[in-house]
C-alpha cells in the first residue's frame, strides 16, 4: 500500500526568510547569514542554482557546521538532473538539516536547457510539473513507472522520510501559476510586483488548485532590498542587484504585465523603474518594514529578503548590516 507523502509544516505566519544574493565561491561565505537566522531561531535560508558550488552540497556542509536551520532552493535548475535525483538531494537536505526542506524547481531559459539536452523543452510548465509530479511521488515512497513526455522513470526512493519536503516551482506568470496550483506545494516568485501577485498569480494559482481540489500553494516571494545610506545610489544599487533578470525577456515580460517598462536592452532603465515601482524596495528599515507589508497583503506568506544589489556594490558585511537592521524592525513589529 502507498504511504501518503509527508507534507511539510508550514513557516509561522508572515514568515520572513532570506536570500544568499551571490554564486558562492565557498562555504564560508554563506555561514554569517545561517548563522544570523539560526540566532534568530526563525527564517528559512534559501540559495538559487549554485553554479559553482553545488546548492544541496553546500546545505549538507552548512548542517555539518551544526547551522541546522530550514533550507530552500529558489530555484534549482530541472535540466540538470532526473527527478529521481531531485528527490534524493531534497529528502537529503531535510534529513541532515532535522527540518522542513523546499526543493524549488524551475526550467531554466531555452538556452541553457539546450545547454545540457538534446533540445529545448517543448512546453517548459508542462515539463515542470510533470517533474514535480514524479518527485511527489518518489517522496511518498511510491514505485514509478512511467514514460512520460519529459522524463522516464522505472525507480522508487524507499519509506517517506521522517523529515518534511515541500516541492516549490519558480512562477513568474499565469500558466506557471497555474500549474503550481495544480502540483505545487509552494509557489516561489522572484522580482514579481505586489500588485500584480495580488491580480494575477493568486487567481492563476486558485484556478490551478481548483482543478486538482487541493489547497492553494502558499506563496514565496524573493524581494530585493536596501537600505538608504549617505554615499548609497539606490538606482545604481537595483540594477547591480537585477541588471541580469532585467536583460531577460521572460523577466521583462512578466514586469509589462504589471504595467511596468522594461525592455531588456535596456536594464538601466528597467532598474529605475523597478525602484520607482516599490519592486525593489529601498528605504529606511522600517519604511522598508512597510513595503514589504504590500507582499504580505498581496497574499505572500513568506518575504525573502536579497540584498544582492548592496552586496554586489560594497561586499558581503554591508548585505549583512541591513539585513540585520530589516529583520531587528520587522521582528519588533511581530512581537
Amino acid at each position: 500500500m502507498t504511504q501518503p507523502a509527508v507534507l511539510a509544516a508550514p513557516l509561522r505566519p508572515r514568515e520572513t526568510s532570506v536570500i544568499y544574493p551571490l554564486q558562492p565561491s565557498s562555504v564560508g561565505e554563506i555561514v554569517p547569514m545561517a548563522r544570523l537566522l539560526q540566532a534568530r531561531g526563525r527564517g528559512r535560508l534559501w540559495l538559487g542554482q549554485s553554479m559553482g558550488l553545488d546548492t544541496h552540497q553546500l546545505f549538507a556542509a552548512l548542517t555539518g557546521m551544526g547551522l541546522r536551520i530550514p533550507f530552500g532552493s529558489s530555484v534549482v535548475l530541472a535540466p540538470l538532473r532526473h527527478p529521481l535525483d531531485a528527490a534524493l538531494q531534497a529528502r537529503s537536505a531535510a534529513a541532515l538539516s532535522g527540518a522542513p526542506y523546499v526543493a524549488g524547481i524551475g526550467p531554466g531559459g531555452t538556452d541553457f536547457q539546450r545547454m545540457v539536452r538534446r533540445e529545448a523543452y517543448e512546453k517548459p510548465v508542462s515539463a515542470v510539473a510533470e517533474y514535480l509530479s514524479v518527485m511527489r511521488r518518489l517522496l511518498a515512497g511510491e514505485r514509478v513507472d512511467e514514460d512520460g513526455v519529459n522524463f522516464s522513470t522505472h525507480a522508487q526512493l524507499g519509506p517517506p522520510a521522517s523529515v518534511p519536503v515541500e516541492l516549490g516551482l519558480g512562477v513568474l506568470r499565469p500558466p506557471m501559476a497555474r500549474a503550481a496550483g495544480r502540483v505545487a506545494d509552494v509557489a516561489i516568485t522572484w522580482l514579481t510586483p505586489a500588485p500584480y501577485i495580488r491580480d494575477a498569480l493568486v487567481p492563476s494559482l486558485a484556478t490551478g488548485a481548483g482543478t486538482r481540489d487541493r489547497q492553494m500553494p502558499r506563496i514565496a516571494s524573493v524581494v530585493h532590498v536596501a537600505v538608504t545610506r549617505p554615499g548609497r545610489d539606490i538606482q545604481r544599487t537595483a540594477f547591480n542587484a537585477a541588471f541580469g533578470h532585467l536583460s531577460l525577456p521572460h523577466y521583462t515580460d512578466m514586469l509589462r504585465q504589471a504595467g511596468i517598462t522594461a525592455d531588456p536592452n535596456h536594464p538601466e532603465d528597467g532598474a529605475k523603474a523597478i525602484v520607482d515601482a516599490g519592486v525593489f524596495v529601498a528605504g529606511t528599515p522600517q519604511e522598508i518594514a512597510d513595503g514589504l507589508d504590500a507582499y504580505r497583503h498581496a497574499g505572500v506568506d513568506e518575504v525573502i529578503l536579497n540584498v544582492c544589489g548592496v552586496t554586489r556594490s560594497e561586499g558581503l558585511g554591508a548585505g549583512l548590516r541591513d539585513l540585520t537592521e530589516i529583520l531587528e524592525t520587522i521582528d519588533d513589529r511581530q512581537a
